[in-house]
């Protein structure tokens, strides 16, 4: 079992940065896919970006390439992303996930086995 617990949500203006953090407790994140997703309201929640457990393979989402970046540090049992250029519509509620298995990557949410409880951004124009 693994728990996620996501932190740097918050408001900031259209152009800003922010940095999001999610750690893992009760599993080493080595073993682990990661990913982050958001959810707008009234949408559904949908794929930002992946990494792999070894730390070799990345996937992002068209929308954010060029602008964010995921990282993690398996020594603290965290996974980053961070976020540039930001503009309105990244705003949602951000979740970390994760994905059994030290060389699994995806970017299907139904592929994940554990979520944190989300961190909200808002982006103001």
């Amino acid at each position: 079992q693994v728990e996620l617990s996501e932190s740097g949500g918050g408001l900031v203006q259209a152009g800003d940065s922010l940095r999001l953090s999610c750690v893992a407790s009760g599993r080493a994140l080595s073993n682990y896919g990661v990913g982050w997703f958001r959810q707008a309201p009234g949408k559904e929640r949908e794929f930002v970006a992946s990494l792999s457990g070894t730390g070799l393979v990345t996937r992002l989402a068209d929308s954010v390439k060029g602008r964010f970046t995921i990282s993690r540090d398996n020594a603290k049992n965290t996974v980053s992303l961070q976020m540039n250029a930001l503009n309105p519509d990244d705003t949602g509620v951000y979740y970390c996930a994760a994905q059994v298995g030290h060389f699994t990557i995806s970017t299907v949410r139904e592929a994940f086995n554990y979520w944190g409880q989300g961190t909200q951004v808002t982006v103001s124009s």
